[in-house]
């Protein structure tokens, strides 16, 4: 080759004028004359300046194996997409569900059996997709009513007592220290401390304060479902409690004697009417502050 020879008549200073001016802007002509500049300081016998020439030029240059740029990005979107459906999955059946009713509010949902649940005002749920068929578990604040689908042992947690059921309909109150339960079909046992019962359609029990009553009821489904609050010989701080919920406001009582029990209803969607009910009921006034705060006191 061309260049081979201009390289080799370099190396011994046997090219013209025209030639060196030719070989001095070849892309290789810095290498080269580094090449020769070392060399020139080595002393060794008999140097084959050829021979050297044939060994630089019969090495192979390594090959750098170069992955593309856009293979890169394809293999780390396909491990995004792999690791974001493995949290997918994880945060789908692993981790609880949580539902919820905020004040003045109900929320309708199923369960992955296809029990139905209505959450009343300013309650919540929480339960577990994973295995639900072999663990029907759930953990209740508040207030809810349970369509139960038939399966195995259904089980409803509070913190101040346990439901259980096969396939049926139920109520479960649990606020403060105020637990109610009320079937509507079929049959539940409920746990409360050391007590167990067993009620069947129509029957009642509500426990406060270690204290037990069981009655019998009517209604064909919770009468809150139907936008009534219904009390039955509760305080009136209960009561104020729960008018606060479904309506979403804030109530100051200002009386000393607050043992009288209600046993009664209240409108859901009329606070005038549920205001007057309570005035009469206790000898009370209402009025609301600037806050819009409404404030019972004594007449």
């Amino acid at each position: 080759m061309k260049k081979d020879r201009l390289l080799a008549k370099w190396l011994s200073n046997e090219l013209t004028k025209e030639e060196l001016a030719e070989f001095e802007t070849s892309p290789d002509f810095e290498k080269y004359q580094k090449i020769k500049n070392y060399t020139a300081h080595l002393e060794v016998d008999d140097l084959d300046k050829n021979a050297m020439l044939s060994n630089i030029l019969s090495q192979k240059k390594e090959v750098t194996k170069v992955v593309p740029l856009h293979k890169k990005w394809m293999f780390r979107a396909a491990a995004i997409f792999v690791l974001t459906l493995g949290i997918t999955f994880v945060m789908k059946f692993f981790v609880p569900e949580t539902q919820t009713a905020n004040f003045g509010e109900k929320t309708t949902f199923s369960l992955p059996d296809n029990s139905e649940v209505v959450l009343n005002s300013g309650s919540e749920i929480h339960y577990k997709k994973w295995n639900w068929d072999n663990n029907r578990h759930l953990e209740l604040k508040g207030e809810a009513y349970f369509r139960v689908a038939k399966g195995r042992r259904f089980e409803v947690q509070t913190s101040l007592g346990k439901v259980s059921v096969l396939g049926t309909q139920f109520n479960v109150k649990a606020r403060k220290n105020r637990f109610d339960v009320v079937c509507y079909e079929g049959r539940v046992k409920v746990n409360y401390a050391n007590t167990q019962i067993l009620l069947t359609h129509g029957q009642s029990v509500s426990f406060e304060n270690g204290k037990q009553v069981k009655r019998n009821v009517i209604a064909m489904q919770p009468e809150w479902m139907d936008n009534q609050i219904c009390f039955y010989k509760e305080n009136i701080k209960s009561l104020l409690d729960e008018v606060e919920r479904q309506y979403n406001i804030k109530i100051k009582l200002n009386t000393k004697d607050t043992t009288a029990l209600f046993t009664g209803k209240l409108p859901a969607k009329d606070l005038a009417v549920a205001l007057q009910i309570i005035r009469t009921t206790y000898h009370l006034e209402s009025r609301k502050d600037s806050n819009n705060i409404i404030i019972f006191d004594e007449k």
